[in-house]
This record gives C-alpha cells, structure tokens and sequence, in this order.
C-alpha cells in the first residue's frame, strides 16, 4: 500500500489543530481536537494518526499502551514502508509504557523492536529538491549552502522529499531571484531521515523528508506542483521569522 501524507486531510488538519492548542497552552482544547479526529477517522493511515496523539494526552500508562497499541495496529495494517518510519518512536513509547508499569519483559522486548527498525530509509522516489537556481540535468546539487530559515547557517547536507508540494514550498521560500524550480534529483551515496522534522509532530517520517551530506543528480525538472499564493508565502514567511527551534544541522 502507498500513502501519502496530505496536510490538507481533515484529520491531520485537526491534530494540527490540537498540537497548536497545546503550544497555546490549551490541553483540553487539544484533546477535544484529537478525540474529534479519532471519530472522524475512515481509514487505518486516519487512526493511526489520530491515536498517536490521543496517547500523548494520557496520563497514566496504561491508558497511553491502549491508545499507542492501537496506533501500532493500525500502522501494521498499512503495510507501508514509510509508515514503517514511525515504528521506532511507538515501540519505544510502549517500551516506556511497560517500564512504568514494572512489565520489564515487555518494555525488553519493544525497546529491541525498537532498535530492529531503526534502519537507513528506503524510498523508491521519485525525489525532488526545490530551488531558484537553474541547473540543468546532469548537474550536482550538494551540501554548503546557506538555510532557507536561518540565512547566517551554512548547511552540512543538501535536503530532498518524495513530497512534490513538500519540494514546491522548499522552492517558494529558496533565496534568491530565479524562478522556482523543482528538479527530480538521484542520491549518489547514503541518506537518512531528516531530523528536522522526523518525529517532531508527527511519528516517524511521514512526509518523507530526507538530507545527505553526498551530491544529488539532478535527472529532471517537475512543473506540475500546487503553487503558493502570495498570500501564503507572507503567511509562510512569518512563520519562519518567529520560529525559534534550533535546526539540526
């Protein structure tokens, strides 16, 4: 099976929603968010979702396995290798779960799944890169640049996504004058998730986000993505000037 993670879908709409809230200070706001998405859910990509953050919610462990089993479950029933990316983070949280509850056998046992399924990414592509900068195929893109969020850091890897719209954004808010460009791009040696954004709001990799510090072939130029509104840029770009998280570099 193959999914894709839509930002537009109502359900992570409303786990974004709840983690706002929660930023805000609003707990039982969040969790009347995260309690809606978990009835709104159609599908096992929906649940398993929406339970990861109901578990986060919980108090007491054994409310928290409930919730993260049935995540687990449901990610199971996917069968996706990205989705996989996010096994890591639930069985050590169930691993953590188990320690709470003195069940030493159990939290062994999911910590050294845990550890089973820490792996290098696969990811059959196709893969984008986002940019101003007209390049042509064949060219190599690589590492040393300066961050499209933090202008004073030169950067130690070269980004990319399965994510054509992920690619698309990464080319609206690229410095410089050129027009945006996403290129189809090959990896000539070893990548790993980005930590960036690898379990930050979500579990795991989901929206298939990738660095190396080796060159990407440039194979191609991707015309067809959702473009940016000026107003979204303005919107994109104020996020960006408040953020204050550090990027892992």
């Amino acid at each position: 099976m193959n999914v894709k993670f839509d930002p537009n879908n109502t359900v992570i709409q409303l786990c974004m929603m709840g983690m706002n809230r929660e930023d805000s200070g609003k707990p039982e706001d969040a969790a009347a968010l995260f309690n809606k998405a978990w009835n709104e859910a159609t599908d096992d990509y929906e649940k398993f979702i929406a339970t990861y953050h109901l578990a986060r919610q919980q108090k007491g462990a054994t409310d928290k396995l409930k919730w993260l089993g049935t995540s687990l479950q449901c990610a199971q029933n996917i069968n996706d290798d990205n989705v996989k990316s996010a096994y890591p983070t639930l069985y050590l949280k169930i691993a953590k779960c188990y320690e709470e509850l003195c069940d030493y056998d159990n939290a062994k046992r999911n910590h050294e799944l845990s550890k089973s399924y820490k792996v290098a990414p696969i990811d059959e592509g196709p893969l984008y890169h986002g940019t101003k900068a007209d390049l042509q195929v064949g060219d190599l893109l690589t590492a040393g640049g300066n961050s499209n969020y933090e202008p004073e850091l030169r950067m130690n890897h070269i980004y990319f996504t399965a994510n054509i719209n992920g690619a698309g954004l990464a080319a609206s808010l690229a410095k410089g004058e050129g027009r945006e460009r996403v290129y189809i791009i090959e990896p000539t040696g070893e990548f790993e998730n980005d930590p960036n954004v690898t379990d930050k709001k979500f579990p795991g990799n989901l929206t298939r986000s990738y660095r190396s510090q080796e060159p990407l072939r440039i194979i191609g130029e991707e015309t067809d993505w959702a473009k940016l509104t000026t107003k979204e840029k303005d919107e994109w770009n104020e996020k960006i000037a408040k953020n204050k998280g550090e990027i892992i570099n």
